[in-house]
């Protein structure tokens, strides 16, 4: 009998009273690994009701307190990581590699939250004024929730968490119906670490949960990671409840390759940026746009690299690329494709109707690379989300720049090269927010905030880091006076 999957609500695992559920599907195989119940409304109410509650003394801990919960939570996620790992490969489709790569990231976020007490530190002056003192302090907004995607179970909600409970907030998190055996498993893990009941909940569900989190008014805060679409919705919807907002959105990340790079570098990184994960992150290079004498280098290097790719199931020896999530997906990149061709596209490496044996019913497609992609077509514009590689050509460094920038999405933009005027003028004028200097997936490490601009961010504030502890606080500015005598004078 397949397992269905449970919330967990007030420290406890409940089962959803829900009606309708959702097959979790292993993508290599399509076979099925669980069950997902739809949560209704009164479940996320009874979520955030309990978290308000815990609120009230989660918030009067002292931050060094708070913190202990994470070191144990740390030490928890490194224990069990093999094992949440092989979960992420089963239900999302990524090789072991990646998704061992997935929970460091995740675990380096918990460590930096763990300087939570040096982080939210206010300011102060004395004698602002005769005998009176300025003080800011931060403190929590209370109950904050996160809607995460599909192509980062285990990292991204450590976006979010470990930065809402250190500040001393309560979090509810409701994870992609399509990965949530991860979510159930990492909290598993927190309830070992021994969180007060009511401050981490898992809320499982779709459409009508989500919605009940954006309009729910005890929740103060909305983190969210997916498309565009989503992103724009999410946030309109939220912030029309009076609640903060950061969603991230889409992108269509651009590497820019000069002819003075190292051509065989760049290419096995470049390579890595556009196929791992299956391009299915949203820092995968999407186009790649080689500068004059670059073209026909990089374009040969880049269709073997294809060719070559090992796919399969990720948790087979020698594996380098696992399938996309979904059927849907599939079909949707196979019919991008096409359209490239239609619009003029050259097909170098065609990753379409192929199969792996052994996994026949996995959504495979396989590593795909398009040359002579127009500037202006839907391919060069449209978040594939796929193991697609666009080649577009410039004749200089200008032009590449104003190619990077023909785009909404702001999210990555990288160059290659071994000139450091083209990388200093690179990094000053293309409009994204992380930018990669020789480096094909700019990924921000914990400590600094995951940049987004465009159409791949809606919002004030990013995660991770500052931004994060900033998001999930609010400021509060004293202005104090003890003095008996009142000496201010017009």
């Amino acid at each position: 009998m397949t397992e269905r999957l449970q919330n967990f609500i007030d420290g406890t695992w409940r089962k959803s009273a829900a009606h309708e559920a959702l097959k979790v599907l292993n993508p290599a195989s399509a076979e099925v690994l669980a069950e997902v119940p739809l949560s209704p409304a009164a479940e996320v109410d009874a979520a955030a009701r309990a978290a308000a509650k815990a609120f009230t003394e989660w918030r009067r801990r002292p931050a060094g307190e708070r913190i202990q919960y994470l070191f144990k939570l740390k030490m928890l996620l490194e224990s069990h990581l093999d094992t949440i790992a092989r979960t992420i490969t089963q239900e999302c489709g990524k090789t072991y590699a990646e998704s061992v790569g997935e929970m460091r990231r995740a675990i380096e976020n918990v460590e930096t939250a763990c300087g939570i007490p040096s982080l939210m530190q206010g300011v102060n002056n004395e004698d602002i004024a005769p005998g009176i003192d300025e003080f800011m302090v931060r403190q929590p907004l209370g109950v904050v929730a996160a809607i995460t995607p599909f192509n980062f179970p285990g990292m991204i909600p450590f976006w979010f968490l470990p930065y809402a409970v250190a500040t001393g907030n309560c979090f509810l998190l409701k994870p992609s119906e399509r990965v949530p055996i991860t979510s159930s498993k990492l909290f598993e893990l927190l309830n070992e670490a021994g969180f007060p009941a009511g401050v981490v909940q898992l809320v499982n569900g779709g459409r009508e949960t989500v919605n009940a989190i954006l309009d729910h008014p005890g929740i103060r805060g909305v983190s969210f990671v997916g498309s565009t679409a989503t992103a724009r919705y999410v946030y309109s919807r939220a912030t029309a409840a009076g609640k903060r907002a950061q969603c991230q959105g889409g992108a269509k990340n651009p590497v820019v390759v000069m002819p003075d790079a190292d051509m065989e570098m760049t290419a096995r990184i470049l390579a890595d940026s556009a196929f791992g994960c299956a391009g299915q992150r949203c820092l995968a290079a999407s186009v790649a746009i080689t500068v004059g004498d670059a073209r026909a280098e990089i374009s040969a290097r880049m269709a073997e690299a294809a060719r070559s790719r090992k796919v399969g199931f990720g948790l087979d020896s020698g594996v380098e690329m696992g399938p996309v999530i979904s059927a849907e997906s599939k079909a949707r990149i196979e019919g991008l494709i096409a359209k490239g061709q239609q619009e003029g596209a050259k097909v170098l490496v065609d990753g379409r109707g192929r199969k792996v044996s052994g996994y026949d019913e996995g959504y495979f497609v396989f590593p795909t690379v398009l040359d002579n992609v127009p500037a202006q077509g839907e391919i060069a514009r449209t978040e594939i989300f796929g193991p697609v590689l666009s080649l577009m050509h410039a004749q200089s460094v200008e032009e590449a720049i104003r190619l990077v920038n023909d785009r909404s999405y702001g999210n990555m933009a990288c160059l290659f090269t071994s000139s450091g005027a083209a990388a200093r003028r690179f990094r000053s004028e293309v409009q994204a927010g992380n930018v990669g200097i020789n480096v094909g997936v700019a990924a921000p490490m914990a400590y600094f905030p995951f940049s987004g601009w465009g159409e791949s961010f809606f919002g004030d504030l990013h995660a991770q880091a500052a931004h994060g502890v900033e998001f999930y606080t609010q400021t509060k500015v004293v202005v104090e006076r003890w003095p008996q005598d009142w000496s201010r004078k017009f």
